[in-house]
């Protein structure tokens, strides 16, 4: 694949062989991002684990680098005052699922209480194929709608390894303070580490790396485990 003078001149201004702390990779990669948008900063993590493991789960990244979500909440009755309450985007029952059926989805999160899943279950093929389903596993199945509507307006986010092991998420963004930055890269490879199978022979975490929307990997030191 042919790249462009800016990704080849970014290339030849560091050691690609080389690991470097997180602040170092960090300093490299706001010092040659080179696109006239502000970039979004990804870390790449090769997992040690089994093809039938999957690794998952949210966390509340300590600096926001996203504007505000706009959350949906399905309940009803007190809790679907109580998701008002809490500040909300959107709340209902029957009324937006059938909203969602004619093809709206104006939203970023959904959040549902646990008597609903059962219609909410019927938008599956919906919501699946985008992400949007209410989960247990992400917390967004829950009574405690205030709880998970204030964590997700904080930022929380999700991560999950692929088939192949490998998590890709969104940690900050270029024009991010450097060491806000580096502190979101570090508390998620912290979280992941402790997510770590009892049964993992070996090394867990492969690989580390990050890059900008529009840059090279830049590689990083990997702790010990």
């Amino acid at each position: 694949m042919k790249r462009g003078k800016n990704y080849r001149n970014a290339v030849a201004a560091y050691d690609k062989t080389q690991q470097y702390t997180t602040e170092d990779a960090v300093k490299i990669i706001k010092e040659h991002a080179f696109a006239k948008f502000d970039e979004t900063v990804e870390l790449s993590m090769k997992l040690n684990v089994k093809k039938s493991t999957t690794i998952r789960d949210t966390l509340v990244l300590p600096n926001q680098f996203k504007s505000e979500k706009k959350i949906l909440v399905f309940a009803k009755g007190d809790k679907a005052q109580e998701a008002k309450d809490a500040g909300a985007a959107f709340v209902g029952d029957d009324d937006l699922i059938a909203k969602i059926k004619d093809g709206w989805l104006d939203f970023d999160v959904a959040v549902a209480t646990p008597d609903m899943m059962k219609d909410v279950g019927r938008l599956g093929p919906i919501l699946g194929r985008r992400g949007l389903m209410p989960n247990p596993k992400t917390q967004t199945v829950t009574f405690d709608v205030t709880a998970a509507i204030n964590e997700l307006k904080k930022g929380r986010v999700e991560f999950r390894s692929d088939k192949t092991g490998v998590i890709h998420l969104a940690v900050g963004k270029v024009s991010m303070d450097p060491a806000a930055l580096a502190e979101n890269i570090n508390v998620v490879i912290g979280e992941v580490e402790r997510k770590r199978p009892a049964d993992t022979k070996g090394d867990f975490v492969k690989s580390l790396a990050i890059s900008s929307t529009m840059g090279p990997g830049v590689k990083l030191v990997q702790s010990a485990e």
